[in-house]
């Protein structure tokens, strides 16, 4: 049976003295990687420093980028600076970047939509998968997504931690991207995002905790970390009707395919 990979942590909320033992209760859950996920490009540095927790039977990998809600303070701001700081081989993707309008000002949307598409160049110039937040900003997320593809040409890309509705699942999907589903998936309240998650083609499935965040039940309201993905994954099989151990294989193959650095 394939371990899990949980493709999307924040292991920088964690301290050096935690992280061993949530290594340890991932691999005892089936979890066999974590990607931790850069949401300041200022602070890269500690992405590509957590990789030092790598292990061969429980993989680090890391990501670099900066989350929307963070633009206005990101002093690399172009395609070029970005790939200057993804330029080392312990980085595996770009991001987080993409679109919040939950938390984002309206002023700060079109800040938010530029630096997207520095992302979105910097990942085609790299030929890395982009890691893409949507919130509340569906239409836009799609609109420029397939602009860009449609200009410039098509980059690999996933849609993390999937919340968002059908139009933009097509959207992703059409373009040939990935979905991934967190915890947010086994929510009681979450009946039309398990209808979405059914439908969507077994190839382009990914699992992700967003840890600490979003501890999927029947750890709700508790602190996430990467071994609880295994909650997340059981539910998605059975949604789909798949054995978890189908669906740790499906996944797994997925995530090597999108993320094809990681080795």
């Amino acid at each position: 049976m394939s371990a899990l990979i949980d493709s999307h942590c924040h292991l920088d909320h964690f301290t050096d003295e935690e992280i061993p033992g949530l290594l340890e209760r991932a691999r005892a859950a089936g979890v066999g990687g974590m990607v931790t996920i850069g949401t300041r490009l200022s602070r890269a540095w500690q992405q590509k420093d957590l990789t030092r927790f790598d292990r061969p039977n429980v993989r680090v990998w890391c990501t670099v980028g900066t989350h929307p809600d963070h633009v206005e303070e990101c002093v690399v701001a172009d395609a070029d600076g970005i790939v200057a700081v993804a330029d080392d081989p312990r980085v595996i993707g770009i991001g987080e970047s993409g679109l919040d309008y939950f938390h984002g000002a309206e002023a700060v949307r079109p800040l938010q939509q530029a630096r997207f598409r520095a992302h979105i160049a910097a990942a085609r110039r790299m030929d890395l998968p982009l890691v893409i937040h949507a919130r509340e900003a569906d239409a836009d997320v799609a609109a420029i997504l397939r602009d860009e593809v449609e200009t410039n040409g098509a980059f690999r890309f996933v849609l993390h931690c999937f919340a968002s509705g059908p139009d933009l699942a097509r959207a992703g999907l059409e373009l040939g991207g990935y979905i991934s589903f967190s915890g947010i998936l086994t929510f009681p309240r979450s009946d039309a995002l398990r209808a979405i998650a059914r439908d969507i083609p077994q190839e382009r499935l990914l699992v992700e905790t967003d840890s600490p965040y979003l501890a999927p039940v029947p750890r709700r309201g508790k602190r996430n970390e990467p071994a609880l993905v295994a909650h997340t994954a059981l539910r998605l099989a059975e949604e789909r009707g798949m054995t978890p151990g189908h669906l740790a294989e499906r996944t797994t193959e997925n995530f090597t395919r999108l993320f094809s650095r990681a080795a």
